[in-house]
């Protein structure tokens, strides 16, 4: 498995596109109920693959991740070949500056950017590119918007 299974909450959002897997895999409604009860090794092997097919898709899709705290905000562009970061975090321990929330960020940024050290990296994957988005995710990252990138990348030139 090249991913993780998808929780039950997860596969709910997916039904319908389960439902197609099966057909498309030869496995009609009352074949899968079957399999659940006598097979459920090669039922959860039919799980393991759609949930591959699904995290795949989405990662594929994924182009900007950000992973915000009360003192630090890195926002990724994940492109083909490679990671690009911008990182915001407070010149001081005790600057006045919260990074955890979009109105916070937007506070920090527009009224205490003196406060503020502003960088940029870039780095090449160290293993398959959705695979490290996925685990980036995983880790705690969330969906970002090519909007904020470009409007952080502005602001450092």
């Amino acid at each position: 498995m090249k991913f993780r299974l998808l929780n039950q909450e997860e596969r709910a959002a997916f039904d319908e596109d389960f439902k197609h897997f099966l057909i498309t895999n030869g496995v009609s409604n009352e074949e899968w109920l079957e399999m659940n009860e006598t097979k459920p090794q090669k039922a959860e092997e039919l799980v393991a693959i759609f949930s591959d097919t699904v995290f795949q898709k989405v990662m594929e899709k994924m182009k900007f991740l950000e992973l915000r705290a009360k003192d630090s905000l890195l926002v990724f562009n994940c492109s083909k070949d490679e990671i690009e970061l911008i990182g915001i975090h407070p010149k001081s321990a005790d600057a006045p500056v919260d990074l955890s929330t979009p109105e916070s960020i937007h506070e920090s940024l527009s009224q205490k950017a003196q406060e503020l050290q502003f960088f940029k990296h870039k780095k090449g994957y160290s293993k398959e590119r959705e695979l490290e988005v996925f685990e980036m995710i995983e880790n705690g990252c969330v969906p970002s918007h090519e909007a904020f990138w470009m409007a952080l990348n502005k602001s450092i030139q």
